[in-house]
């Protein structure tokens, strides 16, 4: 038996085993001299050793990997084992600055620098991703309940007070995430038209905050459907207590169990969980259900490049289902619908800097999370969080607005109706 002391750490693995430990920290020193070229990336390896990669004159991260087991496993599947080993401790980041250590990744993030296994599975669950992405019914409300049904009480300590859980709208980069995420509302709901009495569709209602400003400010008749126990209760709840009962109705369904025609639908961030076998579906049930003068409107998460993977840690630990579409993936179902696209619009680090303020209450409130949840699940969320801010920061990712009618007149022919008062 070896035995390996570093100061706080004592590796323990059979002797048997040191070749293979040698053999995986060279495919890892391999990978990480082809990968990191911008930045500096500092690694304390299982036996001691410390390796800097890349070049010293940029951004500068140090981390310590822990485990001879997380090393092979970050050689095997880099994702999602990256996002395991800071989970469970086996990866431990100098100062906690996982911020800029995802940075110097996401930067350096190169396809071909990856050893052939990796980009041979990726290629393969690429091939495979309509097939992987099959919705049920009982599926689809297994996927929600994963995420949205762990506790609201969580979700307050970072969302704003509307308990919006998408992008907020910037029109200031200094405003703050409440009257950010009032913009959004405002915006969608000029986009969308509305006046008193009108019948509006919310696909996917949350908490219930879009269909409530659109009840209580525009006076619509709002429906909303939830797969989210959690949220249908909170929904129903809040409406009761601001006397919008009558005008509100939260429904715990599927939205393809829908009936009826609506002169209005709104979809905010709820287009991620339908999945690319779905989207032809996904889009004729929205022609039915749009009545022949009405409008839609559908912000989803969307990627600026050709389709690409789901990250498989993102899919396990937090949007069991979830899949962020290139337009590409898009366009075709919405074509196939008979839709007017009356409009498109694209959002660009308006959700980075949403998630920056949701991380920062996240921190902020951590002697509250801890009451409840233990520390790997503080580092998962944490993980969670700032792997999303560079995907909108550094990658491709930005929001996409759809707005759609079956009349090429349904809206304004400029864009002029969205910034004039009404």
């Amino acid at each position: 038996m070896i035995v390996l002391d570093f100061g706080e750490f004592d590796i323990r693995f059979p002797k048997a085993q040191t070749n293979e430990y040698r053999m995986w920290k060279s495919v890892f020193d391999k990978m990480l001299s082809r990968l990191i070229v911008s930045g500096s990336l500092e690694i304390a390896y299982p036996d001691g050793e410390t390796r800097s990669y890349g070049a010293p004159n940029g951004k500068t991260a140090t981390l310590s990997i822990t485990d001879p087991a997380a090393l092979r496993a970050l050689c095997l599947q880099p994702d999602p084992a990256f996002g395991e080993a800071y989970m469970d401790g086996d990866l431990i980041v100098k100062d906690d600055d996982l911020d800029t250590l995802m940075q110097i990744i996401a930067e350096n993030r190169r396809e071909g620098a990856f050893p052939p296994w990796v980009m041979a599975y990726n290629a393969t669950r690429f091939r495979l991703r309509s097939w992987l992405q099959r919705n049920t019914a009982a599926s689809a409300r297994a996927n929600v309940a994963h995420h949205y049904d762990i506790s609201d009480d969580l979700y307050a300590l970072f969302l704003d007070g509307d308990m919006q859980y998408s992008c907020g709208y910037f029109t200031d980069p200094a405003m703050s995430l409440e009257d950010a995420q009032t913009a959004k509302k405002q915006h969608i709901a000029r986009k969308l038209r509305i006046e008193p009495g009108m019948r509006v569709l919310d696909i996917g209602c949350g908490w219930g905050g879009m269909a409530l400003t659109l009840a209580q400010d525009f006076g619509a008749q709002v429906t909303g459907v939830t797969l989210s126990e959690n949220q249908l209760g909170t929904a129903r709840a809040r409406s009761i207590k601001a006397g919008l009962q009558d005008q509100t109705d939260f429904r715990l369904l599927d939205y393809r169990s829908l009936e009826g025609q609506f002169d209005r639908i709104v979809s905010v961030g709820m287009l991620e969980h339908v999945g690319l076998p779905h989207y032809d579906e996904y889009f004729a049930k929205l022609s039915d259900l749009l009545d022949s003068d009405g409008i839609a409107l559908i912000h989803t998460i969307g990627r600026n490049c050709p389709p690409h993977n789901q990250s498989k840690w993102i899919n396990k630990y937090i949007f069991p289902g979830g899949y962020v579409p290139s337009l590409s993936e898009l366009s075709v179902s919405i074509e196939n619908s008979g839709l007017w696209n009356t409009d498109v619009e694209v959002w660009r680090l308006h959700y980075a800097m949403t998630i920056r303020h949701w991380r920062r209450r996240f921190e902020d409130n951590l002697e509250i999370v801890r009451k409840t949840y233990d520390d790997r699940f503080i580092r998962m969320w944490r993980y969670y969080l700032t792997a999303c801010i560079h995907a909108f920061e550094i990658q491709q990712q930005a929001v996409f607005h759809f707005q759609l009618a079956h009349k090429r007149d349904a809206v304004p022919i400029t864009r002029d109706y969205l910034y004039t008062a009404r």
